[in-house]
Formats: structure tokens, sequence, C-alpha cells
């Protein structure tokens, strides 16, 4: 999975609804860059370099899998969309929405096209102030120095208003906090912890992920599957317990919800399929003594991928002992996990086809997704 990058961005408008520009401009970045950790408030100050109207000016923190490059090209075309002309001559003009890049990480970027730290922010009451706002101990990398510094520092003494009006962040439009415990599953490549790990950060939940790549007996398993078949399901049955009851009782008072990767039933799903008839009848037996103390999920979303799609994402994380992962096994597991749905009327299920999307390469798919989650 692509590591996710922060960055923060300043937004100014000085023509028209000023307000409905810069809601409009978080609404497109949502959309289109990724998602908005963090809101400033709006500040009104004077136009600087020309004559013209007050701007209405503020910042935002975006988590973001786009390099610096298809980041600034899709700001452009935002700005392009709501109006926005640009000029070759030098000279500072109205607009209706200003886009800009102020930090990307803690990255220095020169090129013909991208500077980054933005120059001259320092020099800038209209972008410290609302930076502050959000991130006081952010540190420049060339100023050598937090932001809340540069603001005690900065010699622009432009008045400065804060506006009444909040902006709003389009993740309040989901809401998954009326769930204590969400599950994601689905087959092997389907991305279930790809999708764990990014509603975690955009929601405030506690993440349970599956320790599967300290199993010291996977890879055996998938070199000599009849002999340590049951070795690897009773070594997962132990930690899968282990771990989700050790997470679920630990109260995290600053998390909204827990949300993990997989469940404990997913024992039962695997071993039905690795083990011979009689040590299946075993593990069942003792299975079933540990799941009677489980907590089970208040919403279970079974993540489905077609074989074909489910190959390429296994080809593509490039995991060697998953290299000869037969097509047969994987839908042997898709109809174990479809018998235990059709089956288990505990927990609210839904299955969501994503054969066809990408929610971790395409931010529309993965904001797609969330929908189908929460409708």
């Amino acid at each position: 999975m692509t590591e996710e990058k922060s960055i923060f961005i300043g937004i100014g408008s000085n023509v028209g609804a000023r307000f409905s520009h810069l809601q409009l401009a978080v609404e497109a970045i949502h959309y289109e860059v990724g998602s908005v950790l963090r809101l400033s408030s709006c500040y009104e100050t004077p136009a600087m370099g020309f004559e013209g109207d007050a701007f209405l000016n503020a910042c935002l923190e975006v988590r973001t899998y786009l390099s610096a490059e298809i980041v600034l090209s899709k700001l452009l075309q935002i700005e392009e969309r709501h109006g926005r002309k640009r000029f070759d001559d030098g000279q500072y003009r109205a607009r209706t929405i200003d886009l800009d890049i102020l930090f990307y990480e803690d990255q220095i970027i020169e090129n013909n096209i991208l500077t980054v730290p933005h120059p001259r922010l320092e020099q800038r009451l209209f972008v410290l102030k609302p930076l502050v706002e959000i991130a006081a101990d952010l540190f420049h990398p060339q100023q050598h120095k937090t932001v809340s510094k540069l603001l005690e520092v900065c010699t622009d003494n432009s008045p400065i208003t804060k506006y009444d009006t909040p902006l709003k962040n389009p993740l309040q439009d989901f809401d998954f906090t009326s769930y204590n415990f969400i599950a994601i599953e689905g087959n092997i490549g389907a991305g279930k912890t790809s999708l764990t790990h990014m509603m975690a950060q955009d929601f405030n939940a506690k993440s349970i992920f599956e320790r599967f790549a300290d199993n010291p007996f996977l890879p055996k398993f998938y070199e000599d599957a009849e002999r340590y078949a049951f070795t690897l399901e009773m070594s997962f049955l132990a930690d899968r317990y282990q771990q989700i009851s050790d997470d679920l009782a630990q109260l995290d008072l600053f998390k909204d919800f827990i949300i993990a990767d997989y469940d404990v039933f997913k024992s039962l799903i695997f071993s039905k399929i690795t083990l011979s008839a009689d040590e299946f009848l075993l593990y069942r037996k003792l299975f079933y003594q540990v799941y009677k103390d489980i907590k089970r999920p208040d919403l279970y979303v079974y993540l489905h991928q077609n074989t074909d799609k489910l190959q390429q994402n296994i080809k593509k994380r490039g995991r060697d002992y998953e290299r000869n992962l037969a097509s047969a096994y994987l839908d042997k597991i898709h109809l174990g996990y479809l018998e235990f749905m059709k089956n288990n009327p505990q927990s609210e299920v839904k299955i969501i086809d994503i054969s066809e999307r990408d929610f971790i390469e395409n931010r529309h798919d993965y904001l797609w997704l969330l929908k189908q989650i929460q409708d």
C-alpha cells in the first residue's frame, strides 16, 4: 500500500460569494486529492499586492496518496473549474479561488513547476494565522522554526479579522459512530487491511490488524499444507482470540469506535478448507469453546472481488509464500464466507462488490465505498 502524505493547503477568495468559493474548494479537495484532517477558521484580510476587495483565507491539512506534482495539477484544475483565470505577466489579480500547497510533509521541493514549502509564506499573516490554528508545531525545514514561531516574528501588520462561519469538513457527511465494532472481511487480496487503515485514520477509530505476518507456520503451510494445516489454524485461532479479547477490553476514550480487518469466525472458514474431515471436527469443537466468549462485530462488511482481480492484487503485493495460490482455493474461501454470512444473523452484514473498483488508487472509488457502507 502506497504511503500516505500529510500536506497543508492554503485557500483564498476575494471575488463574489467568497465563503461559498472556499467551501466548494474544500469539497473538491476532499473529492479529488484526499481526506481533510483539519480545517482552520476563515480570516479576512485586505488584498495584498494590488487594489481589490478583501480576501477570505483558510488553511487545511489533507492526507493524500498523490505526489506533490499531481496534487498541484489537481488544485489547478479545481481553480479553473471555479472560474480562476491565470495570466503570465506576474501581476496579482482578484480571483474566485486561490489554492496553494504550503507544505508537503517535511519535503523541500524546487523544480520548474513547484516550490515547497511555499515561498514567502513566513511573510504572510493571512497564511500563518489560520495555519497556527491547526498546526502550531509544524516545522519549516528551511526557516528552521515552527509555524507558531514564524507568526511571532512575522512583520506583516495587515489588519486581520476572524470570520464567524466555520467551513464544513466533507468527512462529516459520513458517520459510523452508531457502531461500536466494525469488522472488514474479504478473501485473500480483497483489500480489507487497506480499507481498515484508511477508515481508522479518517474517522478516529481504534484499529485492529491481524498479525498474520508474524505467524511462523504460514510460509510452511504454503509449502506443505497437509503437514502444517492443523498447527497453522490452531496458532491463528489462539492469536486472533487473544488479540481481539485484549484490544476490545482496552477502552480508548479518545477513539469513536473499533474497526478490525478480520473477524475471528474466519478461523472456522479457513480450517474447513485446509483440514481433513477428522481434524476439522476436532478443530470445530475447540473453536466454539473459544468463539462463545468473543464479542461479535455490530457491522460485518464483506469486500467481494472476483478471482482474477484477487490474483492481480496478490501478485502486486509480492508475498513469496502467496505466489502459488490456486484460484480454486480462493473460490472455496469465498463460498465459505458466503455460507457464514447466510447463517449468521447476529451482525448487520453488508456485501459490497468492488471487482470493478480500486479504492486505494482511486479517491472516487473510496468515497463510493464509504457511502455503500454507511447506506
